[in-house]
């Protein structure tokens, strides 16, 4: 994933949320007008597709506009120095102030405790009896990677980190030379660790099968994975995928509404069991009732997130997963089931959009995740969930998973004492309240 910012307005309250920093220019009217063609061509396409312009586009996505911008702290934050809450947002303003920078990543504020207590979490599950193999998605600034191989260097075993490789994929070239030189600090890393500029959710990329186990690392990605978006005129009407079109002026863009059809669309509604919900509020007394006071819905699907997992289990069937990301969203104005938030930043100020089709390539659009819904995507990737359509695929391993917060997570696998300032304050585990880590692992348990 490329760098983001956190739009959302709210300074401090949601800082340690958004994982990515941008610059804060704005783009002009004209050029959004502009880009709004270029996104949308005379035919339609698929909610998925303009949100992958808007924010991927290679020469006008919001992204990429703002690679250049990573916030990397010169020193690791004295959290024992600081005497609680009001003193640490003191110290963290004037660091802004200095860097000019817009938003820090939350594995860059608390480096290095955030990157040991997943190395950790890590040591404890994997299979050590092979060479440990590290994949991570969108790695930032490299703050993840060498935290981690610094961990392990200095807690393992000698033959653990002298034979283990990590691997980061990274899309943007801007960020895999910096994590190449954040890595290289420590010299001995540099034979274990290697970047590969190239799209994750690209299954050619990853070559032939690996069938040796690994960990893949993903943290704050999911958010900004293209999604796709469903509606229903009523609550007993049959869900429809919707489309974006350019309007009959040029200027503007609407939706259009089709039977589904899309494979990923149909996938995750059956995932949801949304049909099955259909079935049950088909009743006369509900159609009755939807006819008289009709409730259009809308839903967000994560078909993004099904696509990159549906190429990770293929080609690492036997990895396992840690994912870190928002379970909710704050102060969402645009509607819908696992909406997004739509920001921007204008002159130095925040604004949220209402509506998605207003992003043209001037804001980060960011959705919440729906662990229990990545669970089940995550069985049906890896073979083990069927559905009933799909009778081809053939029977996985059951996985182990679980979810915890990230205070929980950082308790069990961190050093809180690390970030505990002087009055018991622990930002690390007090100002995480709405994200969450996913872990998951293969078993070879089938039942």
């Amino acid at each position: 994933m490329l760098p983001r910012s956190n739009s959302s307005g709210k300074l401090f309250s949601f800082i340690f949320n958004k994982l990515k920093v941008t610059p804060n220019e704005p783009f002009a009217p004209s050029f959004q007008a502009l880009f709004s063609t270029r996104i949308v061509g005379e035919k339609p396409i698929l909610v998925r597709d303009f949100i992958h312009s808007a924010l991927y586009d290679p020469n006008h996505g919001y992204f990429s506009q703002r690679s250049g911008a990573v916030g990397v702290l010169e020193r690791s934050i004295k959290f024992n120095q600081l005497e609680g809450r009001k003193a640490y947002m003191k110290h963290l303003d004037k660091i802004y102030k200095q860097s000019g920078i817009a938003w820090f990543t939350p594995v860059e504020l608390f480096k290095p405790w955030y990157a040991q207590g997943i190395a950790e979490a890590i040591l404890r599950t994997a299979n050590l009896s092979v060479p440990l193999k590290i994949y991570e998605i969108g790695g930032g600034s490299g703050t993840c990677a060498k935290g981690i191989l610094d961990y392990i260097m200095l807690n393992a075993p000698p033959r653990i980190y002298n034979s283990m490789t990590y691997t980061s994929v990274e899309i943007s070239p801007t960020l895999a030379e910096i994590q190449k030189q954040t890595v290289g600090e420590v010299r001995s890393h540099l034979s274990k660790f290697k970047v590969e500029h190239r799209d994750a959710m690209d299954r050619s990329g990853w070559g032939d099968v690996e069938q040796q186990p690994c960990w893949v690392i993903m943290l704050e990605v999911l958010d900004n994975l293209p999604h796709d978006l469903i509606y229903s005129e009523s609550q007993v009407s049959p869900w429809m995928e919707v489309w974006v079109e350019k309007q009959l002026d040029g200027e503007g863009l609407s939706e259009l509404y089709k039977p589904l059809q899309d494979s990923l669309i149909k996938c995750c509604v059956e995932i949801l069991e949304l049909d099955k919900n259909d079935t049950r509020r088909s009743s006369i007394v509900s159609k009755a009732w939807s006819k008289l006071f009709p409730k259009p819905r809308r839903c967000w699907l994560p078909t993004g997130c099904m696509k990159l997992l549906e190429v990770l289990h293929a080609a690492l069937p036997k990895m396992s997963l840690i994912a870190s990301d928002f379970s909710f969203l704050p102060d969402v104005k645009v509607p819908g089931e696992r909406a997004p938030l739509v920001s921007t930043k204008k002159d130095g100020h925040s604004s949220d959009y209402s509506n998605y089709l207003d992003a043209k390539g001037d804001a980060d659009i960011f959705f919440p995740t729906d662990f229990w819904l990545l669970e089940r995507i995550d069985h049906y990737c890896s073979g083990w969930l069927k559905l009933q359509k799909d009778k081809s695929s053939p029977q996985g391993k059951k996985r182990r998973t679980i979810t915890l917060d990230t205070s929980s997570f950082m308790e069990e696998f961190g050093l809180p004492s690390k970030t505990r300032t002087k009055d018991g304050y622990n930002p690390l585990l007090d100002d995480f309240k709405n994200t969450k880590f996913y872990l998951s692992v293969p078993t070879h348990n089938i039942k």
